[in-house]
């Protein structure tokens, strides 16, 4: 596993996810990205989603605040033990990095702005929690900054590059740019991740596990739980 191995790992599905060679799972790992609702959230949970993403990037749709993530998180861990609780976020400030702490339920955090590898290594240092660092793909030559993120981060998500957007656009980094990709560590593809792509994309390429968010759902933040349903079948 990349990263510092004094890291505490009390999730057994985070050992999992993040040593994908000693204990593969059945299928690639799937998070639903962008709940807002407990409820829902914990209907997701339920279905099998391995990891359950909440938005604390105020300018997305998608967004939840602070003050509600527990209440979600705790929904999720009662409804399927091993689910894991992701909270995205962007340059999270310093008065913001209280609300990062494993203590509000999450176990991962996704960062989606212009993180540095050494200010990665703090945050997973500092908060207790895994954290995966999104990467937006505009060039084939953008695959390159995996690297240097290596001993930093517990995996990388690779997102399309969408101007003045930090992700859940449905727009995917093309194919042929990972088909020939050595990934340095344990990796995520999102964008555009459909049930009925998603067959499509695996037989391309071999992601850790896959991000999905606006292709199931109704409106932002609510999901079509018969779409997720669908999409899970999909990766059997």
């Amino acid at each position: 596993m990349a990263g510092d191995p004094a890291l505490p790992i009390a999730d057994p599905r985070k050992s999992r996810q993040l040593n994908p060679v000693s204990a593969l799972p059945p299928r690639p790992l799937l998070k639903i990205c962008g709940l807002r609702d407990p409820d829902q959230a914990a209907d997701v949970a339920r279905l099998g989603a391995d990891a359950i993403g909440v938005i604390a990037v105020a300018t997305s749709p998608r967004y939840l605040p602070a003050e509600q993530r527990p209440q979600l998180f705790e929904a999720v861990h009662r409804a399927a033990h091993d689910c894991l609780g992701v909270l995205v976020v962007a340059d999270p400030v310093t008065n913001q990095l209280g609300e990062l702490d494993a203590c509000h339920g999450h176990q991962v955090i996704q960062l989606h702005g212009q993180e540095s590898p050494a200010q990665c290594q703090q945050l997973r240092r500092s908060t207790g929690c895994a954290v995966w660092k999104a990467l937006r793909i505009r060039v084939p030559q953008d695959l390159e900054r995996a690297s240097a993120y290596t001993d930093a981060v517990d995996a990388v998500l690779l997102d399309a590059w969408v101007a003045d957007q930090l992700g859940g656009t449905g727009h995917r980094v093309p194919l042929e740019w990972l088909e020939s990709w050595n990934a340095p560590m344990p990796w995520w593809l999102a964008g555009g991740i459909s049930p009925e792509g998603a067959r499509g994309v695996l037989n391309r390429v071999s992601p850790t596990g896959l991000d999905a968010s606006s292709s199931v759902e109704i409106s932002p933040g609510e999901k079509d739980l018969e779409r997720v349903k669908k999409l899970l079948q999909a990766l059997q």
